[in-house]
């Protein structure tokens, strides 16, 4: 008797195949601790306390006049650790012993939970914009330090908002490199706008719509500068209902795009580590399983409030 297809398929065909690999998300890349000037200096308790000097006065004078004696303003800033976080995950015993892919499950769970750690201090990061006072422009040197967007009826970026965050940057002596952090709905705002071909007083904006602004290596850097600043895309900028400032209203979902000055004291972002990220095993016997934890404590805070600059738009195209 022969064997066709018929004849085998019953009992000798795999009517599935499971690969050897497992599946993953994919990631995007993380940018924001570059953003926060890390403390050091904080061996021990919870509150970090830098005085703030001001600036002396310079006054014209005549001959026979008094001399006029001014006092320095100063001031503190408070800095609390007030973030204690954790990611954990266990494993049974049976799961552990039946698993085709237990050991890669077990080998992944370490990655994870640093990736879910990374992923809370990003959007933390960038969450710090509103400290800012909401519902208003947080004027600083006559410039405004949070708007909502000029473009499409203020609902997206446009290349005058870009050109008031320097202004906003420059008035309050913000020095140092750049930076903007958009949404990816306006990384396609300002991808899409034909008027940047135009701009002839600055080479950096030649070829912008032919080359695209997602850096190829990097998977977040734009191609090209914009007034100065280098743009970023960002998944994990903070995102709220509308808010009104100057009596325009942000749309109803908003997003919070940044404009930053950086490098060293200017940042406007501190941080400090009470406790690095740490990872635990522990062998639970009563429940028959492994258990790991890894956990940290740290604490963030605006630093610099004139070194950014918040700019409210929509979230999506």
């Amino acid at each position: 008797m022969g064997m066709n297809y018929d004849a085998v398929n019953a009992n000798l065909v795999r009517a599935e195949l499971w690969s050897d690999q497992l599946k993953e998300i994919l990631k995007d890349r993380l940018q924001g601790t570059k953003y926060v000037r890390w403390l050091s200096g904080f061996p021990d308790g919870n509150q970090f306390t830098i005085p703030s000097l001001g600036e002396i006065p310079m006054r014209e004078t005549a001959e026979n006049t008094a001399v006029v004696y001014d006092a320095i303003d100063t001031g503190e800033f408070n800095f609390t650790i007030d973030r204690y976080v954790e990611s954990a995950t266990f494993i049974t015993d049976k799961a552990k012993q039946d698993a085709y892919y237990a050991d890669q499950l077990i080998a992944s769970f370490v990655p994870k939970m640093r990736r879910a750690l990374e992923e809370n201090l990003e959007t933390s990061i960038f969450a710090l914009v509103n400290q800012q006072t909401l519902s208003d422009l947080n004027t600083i040197n006559g410039a405004a330090h949070r708007f909502t967007a000029s473009g499409d009826t203020n609902t997206t970026l446009a290349l005058a908002d870009f050109a008031k965050a320097k202004y906003a940057l420059d008035k309050a002596n913000v020095t140092g490199a750049r930076v903007a952090i958009v949404d990816p709905s306006q990384e396609y705002v300002l991808n899409t706008l034909t008027n940047l071909t135009n701009v002839s007083n600055n080479a950096r904006f030649e070829g912008i719509i032919n080359t695209g602004f997602v850096n190829d290596i990097t998977g977040m850097s734009f191609v090209k500068n914009i007034y100065g600043f280098d743009v970023y895309v960002s998944n994990y900028l903070p995102v709220q209902g509308t808010e009104t400032i100057n009596s325009i209203a942000s749309p109803a979902t908003t997003v919070v795009n940044l404009f930053m000055g950086v490098g060293g004291d200017i940042t406007p972002f501190v941080g400090a580590w009470r406790q690095e990220p740490r990872v635990e095993f522990e062998r639970n016997k009563d429940l028959r399983r492994d258990e790991y934890v890894m956990n940290a404590r740290f604490g963030l805070k605006m630093y610099r409030p004139e070194s950014v600059v918040g700019i409210l738009s929509k979230n999506s195209v």
